[in-house]
């Protein structure tokens, strides 16, 4: 009798090394499927231990360069941040990119069936999840987090880590440094263990990508981006790759101690949770790209998009990127940034992002009529005193009407 087929959204981590020796103790053929969004660096050690864990193929896809362009270029395109603060770094890894893959892989080896090392508390499993219902509605998810089987055995992080020691299994979390890590292109984000106290301060040996901005140069640096339609094309001069650029920014902002988050945020089913995010270059794309856009783009789109851009950061948040009205606000974004060309020069220091100049041929700022210098009639000032007479017409009919 031949075994069902799985494919398993692996990492090489504690929660999926754990669970694809499950599954495999369970009688699933188990494919283990990486998606390399540039946490990865020899993927060679993680093919050999899902192979000896009981996986029956392996599949890594190089997605470094479409995660960049196809998704988090579009995020910065919109600023978008999810509560004001975060930057979607995990949400994009988890919305779009990687179940796409995902489900091809399946496909492709005729699986009926996918897993994931979510938990029943986070985003992550409705992110996987409706991506995945969206992309083939055939497929059934396994989520061994949400069976009882699997968790009242394994019950949280430190009856895994036993777990996997009992299978002989290395995992990167231990007993004396149980927080967890997920890292992309994008940030590195961390949470469980001690930073489950809102109260209690990261430890300063944690972080990863970025130096504690106290410890970071006496110095500036300056930097310039050039910009075409929206998206980072060249650093200081250099053409680069999506990719590439966002690990040259990376360095360079970590360098710096840039990018760093600590925030409590409210999670799509329902309760708050703490997360510690790294997102250097991020943060200076947006930074850039923000201020690229106040001399492009005119007032009322500008506050168009900021009015969109937290539904936008919501989408991608709540695991929607495949849906109608995502497409909708994706198309309206791409209309926005058709003029949204040119460079921005920027100071980094003890994790600031100062902005010092910003040009572009599809410049909206008209120097000749801002000047308070002005000689040659490019604005008359009178005209100002009909403009406020007509939008005080409103203001003056409330007034009269109060006082009666």
């Amino acid at each position: 009798m031949s075994r069902e087929k799985v494919v398993l959204a692996y990492s090489g981590g504690l929660d999926t090394s754990v669970i694809l020796k499950w599954l495999q103790l369970k009688g699933y053929d188990v494919v283990a499927y990486v998606a390399d969004l540039g946490q990865l660096g020899d993927v060679e050690p993680i093919r050999e231990k899902a192979l000896k864990s009981g996986a029956v193929d392996f599949y890594c896809l190089d997605l470094k360069e479409e995660f960049v362009k196809d998704y988090v270029f579009t995020s910065i395109k919109f600023n978008a941040l999810y509560e004001g603060r975060y930057l979607l770094g995990t949400s994009l890894r988890q919305t779009p990119s990687s179940p796409k893959r995902l489900v091809e892989v399946a496909q492709k080896t005729g699986a009926k069936f996918l897993a994931h090392g979510a938990t029943g508390k986070g985003n992550d499993q409705v992110r996987f999840e409706l991506s995945a219902a969206a992309l083939d509605p055939s497929l059934t998810t396994i989520v061994p987090w949400r069976i009882p089987e699997f968790f009242n055995k394994i019950k949280g992080r430190q009856e895994a880590i036993d777990f996997a020691q009992e299978h002989g299994i290395p995992v990167k979390a231990t007993k004396s440094q149980p927080w967890s890590s997920d890292d992309n292109l994008m940030h590195i984000s961390f949470e469980a263990g001690i930073l489950e106290d809102p109260a209690a301060r990261p430890p300063k040996e944690m972080f990863e990508y970025s130096v504690d901005p106290k410890d970071a140069p006496n110095e500036a640096e300056a930097i310039e981006i050039e910009f075409e339609k929206g998206e980072a094309v060249k650093l200081n001069g250099k053409a680069l790759s999506p990719a590439n650029m966002l690990v040259e920014l990376n360095k360079i902002g970590g360098k710096h101690g840039i990018g760093r988050v600590d925030m409590v945020e409210s999670r799509y089913v329902g309760m708050k949770s703490r997360g510690v995010y790294e997102t250097p270059g991020g943060t200076i794309l947006m930074a850039a790209h923000r201020d690229l856009e106040a001399l492009t783009l005119d007032g009322a789109v500008i506050n168009l998009k900021e009015t969109l851009m937290p539904r936008f950061a919501s989408l991608v948040y709540n695991g929607y990127w495949f849906s109608s009205e995502m497409d909708c606000l994706k198309a309206l974004l791409e209309k926005s940034q058709e003029y949204v060309t040119g460079t921005v020069r920027l100071e980094l220091y003890k994790g600031n992002v100062i902005c010092i100049g910003r040009e572009s041929k599809y410049s909206m700022y008209n120097m000749m009529v801002v000047s308070m210098d002005d000689d040659k009639g490019a604005y008359d000032q009178t005209d100002a005193a009909g403009f406020i007479k007509l939008h005080s017409l409103p203001l003056r009919a409330h007034a009269a009407r109060a006082k009666k």
